[in-house]
């Protein structure tokens, strides 16, 4: 049984689509299905980033990176686990008014599937963000996602059964060097600091986790669909620890705005554009979204927040950056 898409017809009995649907239907190709519940699949292209490419990182980075200033917002007033639920509840509500999200027909077999991202790549991540941010500051949490692609690459090659490209070995080596040089500061900040940057790095391994699960998943069915039902899971998981949270909680206009923002952008449109890039380009070299987080993530910290960033790590950025466009490179 294959997956199909209903799409709205225009006038004359033609399919009319969306700018934003022919950037996402570009990346949806027919793909094998998986025999294991965890499979990733290759990219549908090996050759450099084409301006498409780029404008998914562009997004995705832009609103991610912000997305850790907008947390600490949130957490002014809320607790961390109304912080994770909220956010994804808004993401849920802003992706439902997209046909694709309601109108495209899921394999009973990939429903496992769906469910487990939902879990790596929402619950879990999105639990642990702001618990994090708790005791790191929004720039640090940022910076330190530049270790996403080395995860990513590494549960890739055990999946895939094969190492990366040459340039995507630099470039993954060079970026861990950098997010060595970010961490440094944050690991000399006593236990509780210590503590935050490793639940940053947990939930990125989770995330690496989730994109090489997302690769067949967007290939069959896109972005928006898998994104919109994994939610639904998101929700069903973070509301337990939500609920613990709602009576020392308070929901001031600036901390729900933020909420709202980081709902329907980050974990709305950001996700649909890393998913299907993912699609595009495969888990590896998709996760170079997360080399370029940092600089967003740095800018607004200092800026808005006042946050101290240390000299070495503004060293170790510019590295991730050039591990990031040796990673966009040619090759599988």
């Amino acid at each position: 049984m294959t997956a199909t898409r209903d799409e709205p017809g225009a006038e004359g009995g033609e399919a009319s689509l969306s700018d934003f649907d022919v950037a996402e239907a570009a990346a949806i190709a027919p793909a094998a299905p998986a025999r294991r519940l965890p499979a990733t699949a290759e990219g549908i292209s090996a050759a450099p980033f084409e301006p498409l490419d780029w404008g998914l990182v562009g997004v995705s980075s832009v609103i991610w990176g912000a997305s850790f200033l907008l947390i600490a917002e949130g957490l002014e007033t809320m607790e961390p686990g109304v912080v994770a639920w909220l956010r994804i509840a808004f993401g849920f509500a802003a992706l439902a008014t997209l046909p694709a999200a309601r109108r495209t027909h899921f394999q009973r077999s990939d429903l496992p599937r769906v469910a487990l991202v939902g879990t790596v790549w929402l619950a879990i991540p999105m639990t642990l963000f702001p618990v994090a941010e708790q005791w790191v500051s929004s720039s640090v949490a940022g910076m330190l996602n530049g270790a996403l692609p080395l995860f990513s690459a590494t549960i890739s090659s055990f999946f895939l059964r094969r190492a990366p490209g040459r340039n995507q070995l630099l470039g993954l080596g060079v970026g861990f060097l950098g997010v060595v040089a970010i961490s440094l500061p944050s690991m000399q900040g006593g236990s509780k600091t210590a503590l935050g940057a490793s639940l940053v790095i947990l939930a990125l391994v989770s995330y690496a986790f989730a994109g090489n699960l997302m690769v067949p998943l967007q290939q069959r069915y896109g972005s928006i669909a898998v994104i919109w039902r994994a939610q639904v899971v998101g929700l069903v998981l973070t509301m337990p620890y939500a609920l613990t949270g709602v009576g020392s909680s308070s929901l001031a206009w600036k901390s729900l705005g933020a909420v709202i923002v980081l709902g329907a952008l980050g974990t709305g449109v950001a996700f649909v554009a890393a998913g299907t890039l993912m699609g595009r380009v495969g888990a590896t070299r998709g996760s170079i979204i997360a080399y370029l987080i940092p600089v967003v993530a740095l800018v607004l910290g200092v800026l808005l927040r006042d946050d101290h960033v240390e000299v070495i790590a503004i060293t170790g950025l510019g590295l991730v950056l050039v591990g990031a466009y040796l990673t966009s490179r040619a090759g599988r």
